[in-house]
């Protein structure tokens, strides 16, 4: 049997099945990321406000 014409077709194939394995592990779940956006909001706002205080505070010291 001539198997040379698989070696031609190995490649497309793992593509192909590639592609497909691929396609399950994304996660298309928008309430998540909903969720995952607006905890990093609220982390930024928390950094925002730390941030500002250890500006003041700096400044006192440096005074």
């Amino acid at each position: 049997m001539d198997w040379s014409w698989l070696l031609l077709l190995a490649c497309p194939l793992m593509m192909i099945f590639m592609m497909f394995g691929m396609r399950g592990g994304h996660n298309h779940n928008s309430k998540s990321n909903e969720q995952a956006a607006l905890r990093l909001q609220t982390e930024l706002e928390q950094l925002k406000v730390e941030n500002e205080k250890l500006r003041r505070d700096s400044k006192d010291l440096a005074k």
